[in-house]
C-alpha cells in the first residue's frame, strides 16, 4: 500500500509538472510574439477567409498559387503587404496561420489550401525563416504537390534533401541577415536542386520580409522595408513566371 501511494504521488507530481510546462510554453509563445504593424493587420483583415487564411486574389484570376508559411512567432498578418504585391502582379497568394505561430505544428496545412482551390493548376510553396524550413518538410513529404518553392531567409534542415526533386526553387536572403546568414544559405544549397537560384538582397536583413518590429539577433538593414519586399516579390514572381503566369 505504501508503495502504491508513493507511485500515485509521483504520477500526480509528474502530471502537474507537465501542465505547468505546457502553460509556460504557451505563455512564452504569446510574450515572445512579433505583432504585425497596424497597417499590415488592417490589410490582412480585408483578405481573411472563413478558414482563417489570408487570401490575396489577383484580377483576373490566375492558375498559379503561392502558399506561404509565416516565420516563427511572427503574426501572419505581418506578411500581408508582401502577399498583396504578389497578387497585384498576378499570383494568388495565401498566408497560412500556424498553431501558436510555429509552423512546426502545421507542416501539412498546405494540403487544405490545395484542396480548397482545385482551379489552381500550378502551386508554389514557401515561407520565411522557420516557415520556409517547414515548407521544405512539406515538399519532402509531398514531392508531387507543388512545382516551385521560395525560401525567404530560410533553408531546409540538414536531414531534408530536395536535390533530386524536379521542382524550381529560389532562395532569397539579405546580406545583413543576422539569423539566416549567407554562410548558412550557401551551405543549404547542397540539399537543393542544382538549378536553384540564389538571390541576394544587398542591405536586407531577416525581419523586413514582414511588417513587424526588430527581431532578436538580426542585423541592421541598410535598405527600406519596401525595397526589400519589392526585390523579394520580383524574385518570387520570376519563379512563378516559369510555372504559369503569362
Amino acid at each position: 500500500m505504501k508503495t502504491r501511494r508513493i507511485v500515485r504521488y509521483v504520477l500526480i507530481a509528474l502530471m502537474a509538472l507537465l501542465v505547468v510546462a505546457a502553460i509556460g510554453f504557451l505563455a512564452w509563445t504569446r510574450l515572445a510574439r512579433y505583432p504585425a504593424f497596424p497597417e499590415a493587420a488592417a490589410l490582412a483583415e480585408t483578405a481573411k477567409t472563413s478558414q482563417g487564411w489570408y487570401v490575396f486574389q489577383p484580377a483576373p484570376p490566375a492558375d498559379t498559387g503561392f502558399i506561404f508559411y509565416p516565420g516563427g512567432l511572427v503574426d501572419p498578418a505581418a506578411y500581408a503587404p508582401l502577399m498583396k504585391q504578389l497578387s497585384d502582379q498576378g499570383l494568388m497568394s495565401v498566408i497560412v496561420p500556424m498553431p501558436l505561430d510555429l509552423a512546426i505544428f502545421g507542416v501539412n496545412k498546405a494540403d487544405e489550401v490545395i484542396a480548397a482551390y482545385p482551379e489552381i493548376k500550378h502551386w508554389i510553396i514557401g515561407g520565411h525563416s522557420l516557415g520556409g524550413s517547414m515548407a521544405a518538410e512539406y515538399v519532402k513529404g509531398h514531392p508531387a504537390a507543388v512545382e516551385g518553392m521560395a525560401f525567404m531567409a530560410a533553408y531546409p534542415a540538414d536531414s531534408t534533401n530536395l536535390s533530386a526533386l524536379p521542382i524550381k526553387i529560389v532562395s532569397i536572403h539579405g546580406s545583413n541577415d543576422g539569423l539566416a546568414t549567407g554562410a548558412k544559405i550557401q551551405n543549404s544549397l547542397k540539399n537543393l536542386p542544382a538549378d536553384t537560384k540564389a538571390v541576394l538582397i544587398e542591405g536586407g536583413n531577416h525581419a523586413q520580409y514582414g511588417n513587424y518590429g526588430p527581431q532578436a539577433g538580426d542585423g541592421q538593414a541598410t535598405i527600406s522595408r519596401e525595397e526589400q519586399q519589392r526585390q523579394t516579390a520580383a524574385a518570387t514572381l520570376e519563379l512563378a513566371n516559369q510555372l504559369g503566369i503569362p
